[in-house]
């Protein structure tokens, strides 16, 4: 059999080129023409950071397979081997496509925008001054050229740093034994670029050029047969083999598997095109790597250096801010209501960035100085820089109340971080948990427990599909509750006992939990929708997620399909299910919604016979979310904010201008609204969201659920990104 019938014929579509097609949606954002120019070269940086962390993480998984001997079987039934050509050929396509588009359309609009990206050649004799000026009195005392021969050892080559591999002549040298290899790094802590002003325009010269261009005064009295720019990415995907006598070394532990990532193995090259064959030949035997692993780029090399243009203080302006939040509809705040008092009779929902993360940063503030806080418990996964939270909770600390915190230090790439915020907090008097032996806790809660006037004790929730992050919390979609419902703190209050100590509770009443039943209990609850479905009752499933992979609740989502349950996915990046295949998935449609705010929110929509059950939380139906990770699910039982977050899917289905559909093949359609349809931006409608449109918003009219055709409505086929 081909691999593309493979492929194709596979029940599941191949994770990893379904995250290929998710940056291809992303990098389409860089194409929309509404966009300026600042826009468009935001998303390609986006796409270039993805792709990084794409080598660093999915393509060194696979090498840990290929290295050391291990099968693995894609979901698209290719082993380990057969796979690794079919990936690479994608990503080939895809970096050709992404630099392409770059120096084809996008560099062709920079001088109309008042800038430009330019080499040395293409300076005046002043201009190339200023930049020698430069060069001499800053970049050079940094540069270390670092030779490799039988005097010195192969030089370890920083991962996704910009180096320039240096090929020199040997005067007298032999016939064989003339040439020199070495190579040089560009400064990490230097900008990407070197400003320069021309009239009206800005000029950009790239830092390696710069260097590029004078390397003689690093070689002197020596012939330089060949310069190449070169970039390596090496493998971030590794694990702490953990033991149960580990916990006095583990912090240890972490740090020396961060240093592992600066030498890990090598996983990709991007080069100059006309590089050395000698160097290549020493390169790929060097790391053990093939044609497949070698990426030409003439152009630019990492294009996340160009937020420096993106975000310049003469550009400011041009990326256009979004409108600032709106109060949450749950919590009209007239006046000057204390948020301690109105939770006391009222739940709060926050639909972020469309209401302000503030309220919880606020409502942590207070807490942190109010005299009648006992405790606070909290988990953290990522922090803002000069964040506001890890702030209060010191406050809180210092003002004697107990404070709990459970920092999740194996939160890839925010390791060092967290752990160096941990110690701070642990220093101030908290209590400091590193995370969870074996797992990695992904859950958002906070608990906040308050004596009352009258001497009773309250406990103060929040539950969030989202990171207690100041920064991000501007860019990515989540929602959040607050809530004083005894129920969920109990939930809380026990799982917060599980986190930090030894308590094996029985059972939560509003929460699922995972890696303990969270897959079970969606799998009943899908399935509770399949045997509606089959007596004839109304169902429905809608779920928003921002990955799906996990087979067990896949197949349930395709018995519920065969069984005849209306399902609909929203899904943002990487989706193994194969909606719409005859038999199998008909009654499954999938959109993905990428724009000017990145979709994190999950949740989970079971119709329940016309009294829906709504979960929002921290997990994806990923292998990982329910096996490897401590997550969490709420249960949201107030009506009202039942009925808001069944708008929120409601608005996120509508959408019709940051849409994407799944087809069976497993391509993506853009979504476009037809003659005469209204367009439906809801990055932009949520803004607006008023009570009466809440109340009115509906997923399956009738109890049935829409037709498949009128869910798609305003859909033409596009061409496919991958």
């Amino acid at each position: 059999m081909s691999v593309r019938k493979t492929l194709l014929e596979s029940n599941y579509i191949s994770r990893d080129l379904s995250w290929l097609n998710f940056n291809s949606r992303v990098l389409d954002q860089s194409k929309d023409p509404s966009r300026n120019i600042f826009e468009r070269l935001k998303f390609l940086a986006i796409t270039s950071s993805n792709l990084d962390e794409f080598f660093q993480i999915r393509v060194g998984s696979l090498y840990n397979y290929l290295d050391y001997g291990k099968e693995r079987t894609d979901y698209s039934g290719l082993r380990e081997t057969a796979f690794q050509k079919v990936l690479f050929n994608e990503v080939h396509s895809f970096y050709k496509h992404q630099k392409d588009y770059y120096t084809r359309t996008l560099c062709k609009e920079f001088e109309k925008n008042g800038f430009q990206i330019c080499g040395i050649a293409d300076l005046s004799e002043e201009e190339k001054k200023k930049v020698e000026q430069y060069f001499k009195e800053t970049v050079y005392p940094m540069l270390t050229p670092m030779a490799y021969d039988s005097y010195h050892s192969f030089p370890i080559l920083i991962n996704k740093m910009l180096t320039l591999g240096v090929i020199t002549k040997i005067p007298n040298g032999g016939k064989d034994n003339d040439k020199r290899l070495s190579f040089v790094q560009v400064p990490q802590n230097l900008p990407r670029f070197f400003e320069l002003d021309r009239n009206e325009i800005t000029v950009f010269v790239p830092l390696e050029e710069i260097i590029k261009g004078n390397l003689e005064k690093l070689y002197r009295n020596v012939e330089i047969l060949n310069v190449s720019i070169l970039r390596i990415t090496r493998n971030g995907d590794f694990s702490i083999e953990e033991s149960d006598d580990m916990e006095e070394h583990y912090i240890e532990e972490i740090h020396k598997k961060l240093k592992l990532r600066k030498t890990a193995r090598v996983v990709r090259i991007e080069i100059e095109p006309e590089y050395s064959e000698w160097m290549m030949s020493i390169l790929k035997g060097r790391y053990d790597i093939d044609d497949h692993n070698i990426f030409e780029n003439a152009s630019l090399i990492d294009y996340t250096g160009l937020w420096q243009i993106i975000n310049h203080t003469e550009f400011k302006g041009y990326i256009v801010p979004p409108p600032p939040p709106v109060k949450p509809i749950s919590f009209p705040r007239k006046g000057e209501t204390d948020p301690f008092e109105y939770l006391k009779k009222n739940d709060i929902l926050l639909h972020q960035p469309y209401n302000d993360m503030q309220l919880v940063v606020d409502l942590l503030e207070q807490a942190a100085e109010d005299p009648k806080v006992l405790a606070i418990k909290i988990t953290i996964y990522r922090l803002a820089k000069n964040s506001r939270i890890a702030n209060a909770l010191l406050k809180a600390a210092e003002n004697g109340k107990h404070v709990s915190v459970l920092f999740e230090v194996k939160a890839r790439f925010d390791e060092e971080n967290n752990i160096k915020e941990a110690q701070r907090l642990q220093k101030a008097g908290c209590f400091v948990v590193y995370g969870m032996n074996r797992l990695k806790t992904h859950t958002k809660l906070m608990l906040i427990v308050r004596r009352d006037i009258d001497g009773s004790v309250t406990r103060y929730v929040h539950m969030s599909s989202g990171n207690y992050n100041e920064d991000t919390a501007r860019l990515y979609t989540d929602i959040s509750l607050l809530s004083t419902n005894e129920k969920y703190g109990h939930d809380v209050n026990e799982f917060f006992n599980v986190l930090t100590g030894h308590s094996q509770p029985d059972a939560y009443e509003l929460l699922l939990t995972s890696p303990k039943e969270m897959r079970n209990n969606l799998i009943e609850l899908i399935q509770k929708e399949a045997e509606a479905a089959k007596a004839g009752k109304p169902s429905g499933i809608v779920i928003k997620i921002n990955s799906l992979q996990d087979l067990k609740t896949i197949d349930a989502l395709y018995e519920a399909s065969q069984a005849g349950v209306p399902v609909k996915l929203i899904i943002r990046g990487m989706c193994c299910l194969r909606p719409g295949r005859k038999g199998l998935s008909e009654n499954i449609i999938v959109k993905s919604i990428v724009g000017n705010f990145l979709e994190h929110c999950r949740i989970y929509y079971f119709h329940n016979q016309g009294d829906p059950k709504v979960y929002g939380g921290s997990a994806d139906m990923m292998i990982r979310s329910f096996d490897r990770r401590v997550e969490s699910l709420f249960l949201i039982t107030d009506p009202f904010l039942k009925q808001e977050s069944i708008n929120i899917l409601d608005y996120n289905l509508k959408d019709n201008m940051n849409s994407y559909l799944l087809l069976e093949d497993g391509t993506y359609m853009k979504t476009i609204p037809s003659e005469g349809e209204e367009s439906f931006d809801a990055h932009k409608e949520f803004f607006h969201v008023t009570k009466s449109i809440v109340l009115k918003a509906r997923l399956f009219p009738d109890g049935y659920g829409e037709k498949k055709t009128e869910t798609k409505r305003g859909a033409r086929r596009a061409k496919p990104t991958v």
